[in-house]
């Protein structure tokens, strides 16, 4: 019986931790605008706190409450990727409206960083690097298609581009340069650490809980 119940439940477990294969982002908690070209912010990765610094012109920064530019419609712009669990946070964000080169350092590297996107209408955008498009849909200002340049490290905004990007590997930082516009909105997040500390997706978890199961039985069988 337990050898049974062994294998009809061991595929099954594999099968849901294979599926459920969304890993919880951390997003970066934005704290504080201290000028006028700069924003710091946070990461929680785990038990592990990562400094996060923005430098460049930008318009505002919500550090603090204000307006949820992460609505999501169908398909979702932010979750609707296999990879990503969670949108940002209700009120962070960083407005851009001034072209020109952005940075965004990190305190120690951090793997495959996320970035969300907000209203990146007929923008051309280039981080010099290969960029992954993981989702887009509509947003707080309607919808529209990220376009990738003959290089796939960027891409140029077909109508109001609201989405996900990652850039693959481990970054100490980030540099982009984009186009003026009224403004278009961006936060960052990461899924986990180059010393390969990363939160606990709840597939494995399951799958842990599932095995720990098979073995009470074996146990008790046992005894």
């Amino acid at each position: 019986m337990i050898s049974k119940l062994r294998n009809a439940l061991v595929p099954a477990l594999l099968l849901s931790s294979s599926l459920a294969v969304a890993a919880p982002i951390s997003w970066t908690d934005w704290t504080s605008a201290p000028t006028s070209s700069s924003v710091l912010g946070s990461l929680a990765v785990g038990a592990t706190t990562v400094g996060v610094s923005y430098s460049g012109t930008y318009s505002f920064a919500q550090t603090s409450g204000g307006t949820n530019y992460w609505t999501e419609g169908v398909p979702a712009p932010y979750t609707g990727s296999a990879l990503v669990d969670n949108a940002p946070p209700a009120s962070d964000i960083i407005a851009l409206n001034a072209g020109g080169l952005k940075t965004i350092s990190f305190s120690q590297p951090i793997v495959d960083p996320l970035i969300a996107l907000v209203s990146w209408n007929g923008n051309t955008v280039d981080f010099g690097e290969p960029i992954e498009i993981l989702s887009f849909g509509p947003g707080f200002w309607g919808s529209g298609t990220p376009i990738l340049n003959a290089a796939g490290t960027g891409f140029f905004g077909s109508g109001e581009v609201h989405g996900v990007i990652r850039l693959p590997g481990a970054h100490s930082s980030i540099a982009f340069t984009d186009t003026s516009e009224n403004w278009h909105g961006i936060t960052v997040g990461v899924v986990g650490l180059a010393n390969g500390t990363v939160p606990e997706p709840a597939s494995l978890a399951l799958f842990g809980f599932g095995l720990a199961g098979l073995g009470a039985l074996r146990r008790r069988r046992q005894a």
